[in-house]
């Protein structure tokens, strides 16, 4: 069974008296273990796909199957509930809350599913070792280099254990060196731990690294 089915999948977009539609008609099955690369030009849809796969947007029509469930039109708690299980988030500017150490952001995701404190400090420190930051425990996120607060960030993503990492733009704020020090630690977590991991990217150089690559031009697939 596929970890992600989407069939038929279409987003549209009103503004005014004119409609926009942003995806057409989207097959696409995600499978255990995969490393999976969108790619487009800018307005293509791949960030739209990216956020109807990640539950964080419904689509318009179409059917999107999650573990053989059908969560196309799940109520916005239920929707909340599941992506906090199922689903870990990487973006390109962090999100990390200021206010916040680096171990109570990584703890974050398990707070929102009351999980006890010790319990939720001992998963996030075994994380944070995992991708080499748990000397920064007690840094706030402006103490840290963008390489650093993007393992935060990957560690805040993997301490749900979700089924599936999607990672927006993971390497765009960084420079060249720390980008395919990311991207490394992408492939080790994928490889290694066997993680699902889809990774929205217009960077040549990071969607070879993938297992596999589509393509999106003008809201479909033109190359699987």
């Amino acid at each position: 069974m596929s970890i992600i089915d989407l069939q038929n999948i279409t987003k549209s977009y009103r503004t005014g008296f004119s409609e926009f539609c942003a995806l057409k008609g989207i097959n696409l099955q995600l499978e255990r273990r995969d490393m999976l690369a969108i790619i487009g030009s800018s307005g293509s849809g791949k960030s739209t796909l990216m956020n109807i796969m990640g539950l964080l947007d419904y689509c318009s029509t179409g059917n999107y199957f999650l573990l053989g469930e059908d969560v196309s039109r799940l109520a916005e708690k239920k929707l909340a509930v599941t992506r906090n299980k199922k689903m870990g988030f990487v973006f390109q500017s962090f999100f990390l809350l200021p206010r916040l150490n680096v171990l109570q952001n990584v703890m974050l995701p398990l707070f929102y599913r009351e999980e006890s404190l010790t319990l939720s400090h001992q998963k996030a420190l075994e994380i944070l070792k995992k991708v080499g930051m748990e000397k920064f425990i007690d840094h706030k996120p402006n103490q840290l280099s963008g390489g650093q607060q993007q393992r935060v960030a990957i560690a805040r993503a993997l301490v749900g254990d979700p089924e599936v990492i999607f990672a927006d733009e993971p390497t765009g704020s960084l420079d060249s060196k720390t980008g395919r020090e990311i991207m490394d630690l992408f492939l080790k977590l994928n490889h290694d731990e066997g993680r699902t991991i889809v990774v929205v990217t217009h960077d040549k150089e990071v969607s070879h690294l993938c297992k596999r690559v589509i393509t999106l031009k003008d809201g479909l697939i033109v190359c699987d």
